[in-house]
């Protein structure tokens, strides 16, 4: 083979394994790119899961304590057996106007936790024939929370009965 009958296969592999490479290099920052987003999305789930939980133990703890007045209008995230209005779990209930927050900091939420604490029901449960009458009385306490963007939203729920 003289010069003149070259074509400049040399060239054209190289470009096309140029190519391959850089198809790689890019399918590869996107897969990093994926992941570390899905690895911050996880963790604001996290952190607003925490913040759920630590509020309805506090919403828990708030039950156990004496006096504690129901509202039929739900005030103070105190509603009661006969509340009608719109229930935690819908998206337009106002968190803020109808709850209690959590005075204690959590880093990197966006806002305080919440808690609702919700009358069910009251029983009057007999086991056996004796005179005493027990009276059970159920709550479901929700708890609401935000990580660390707005789009992150954990509610928990719990049900006590005493």
């Amino acid at each position: 083979m003289n010069k003149q009958e070259q074509a400049g296969s040399a060239l054209i592999i190289s470009l096309v394994f140029l190519l391959i490479l850089t198809m790689i290099g890019v399918a590869s920052i996107q897969d990093s790119t994926l992941q570390e987003r899905m690895a911050g999305n996880e963790r604001d789930r996290n952190l607003a899961f925490q913040a759920a939980e630590a509020a309805l133990r506090v919403g828990e703890d708030h039950l156990r304590q004496a006096g504690i007045v129901f509202s039929n209008a739900g005030t103070n995230g105190l509603l009661g057996a006969d509340y009608d209005g719109i229930r935690p779990m819908a998206d337009s209930y106002p968190w803020d106007a109808r709850s209690q927050g959590i005075t204690d900091s959590y880093a990197g939420v966006r806002s305080a936790p919440r808690y609702t604490l919700e009358w069910l029901t009251t029983r009057a449960y007999t086991p056996n024939d004796d005179v005493e009458v027990s009276v059970i009385n159920s709550y479901r306490v929700t708890a609401r929370a935000v990580g660390g963007t707005t789009d992150t939203v954990v509610l928990l729920q719990s049900t006590v009965s005493r």
